[in-house]
């Protein structure tokens, strides 16, 4: 119950965050439910297909497609009274992050993977949806930029499969990944954390 609790807010907070980025690039109605529904169900479609985990999440519940859709229309709607769109925009972004990172990988686990691919499998749903609104947005991705976005997910996934070896029961395994991932998300983005940016002006060849 409380894995389907996080998956709502999770699809929620995606669909948000695509639709305030779609907002942002100036996008009609139809632009704006569109980004936020491939930036809510993208990551757990990537997963799903990698995983063979058929049918679908949302071809098989068609109702979350809806809500996604929902989500992304009242956010356009509501959006003229919201104010600091941009932090509203990063914070709902990394609830979803961390929230899809732990939904992944507790697919991967239910599917039997190598706890190293459950991982992995939290990272693709996680950042997935993101990567995608970004390159629909022609906007440089998240994941693929200095901030520390990707890295969260990878944490994130890694604590939530360690307390699940550990035999903490699913619940509170969830409740303490979800609050550490956010809370790191959030850090880093108030503290400014980046990676080390490698680079290339001196290669010659790649052209």
């Amino acid at each position: 119950m409380l894995l389907y609790t996080i998956y709502l807010i999770a699809i929620t907070a995606e669909a948000m965050s695509g639709a305030l980025m779609g907002m942002r690039r100036n996008m009609d109605l139809f632009g704006i439910c569109f980004i936020g529904t491939v930036t809510a169900l993208g990551g757990g479609t990537a997963r799903d297909m990698l995983l063979g985990h058929y049918p679908l999440g949302w071809v098989a519940h068609p109702q979350y497609l809806l809500f996604t859709i929902g989500a992304a229309a009242l956010t356009a709607l509501i959006a003229s009274h919201l104010h600091h769109l941009r932090r509203l925009f990063l914070i709902v972004d990394a609830l979803g992050l961390v929230a899809f990172t732990i939904i992944g990988c507790n697919i991967g686990m239910e599917a039997g993977v190598h706890p190293g691919i459950a991982i992995m499998a939290g990272v693709v749903t996680g950042v997935f949806g993101g990567l995608l609104r970004d390159v629909l947005c022609n906007q440089q991705p998240m994941v693929l930029s200095r901030e520390i976005y990707a890295s969260v997910s990878l944490a994130t996934g890694a604590l939530y499969i360690l307390l699940n070896y550990l035999k903490i029961e699913t619940g509170l395994a969830s409740m303490i990944a979800l609050v550490a991932g956010f809370s790191f998300r959030l850090l880093a983005m108030r503290l400014r954390w980046q990676l080390p940016v490698l680079r290339g002006e001196h290669i010659k060849g790649f052209d």
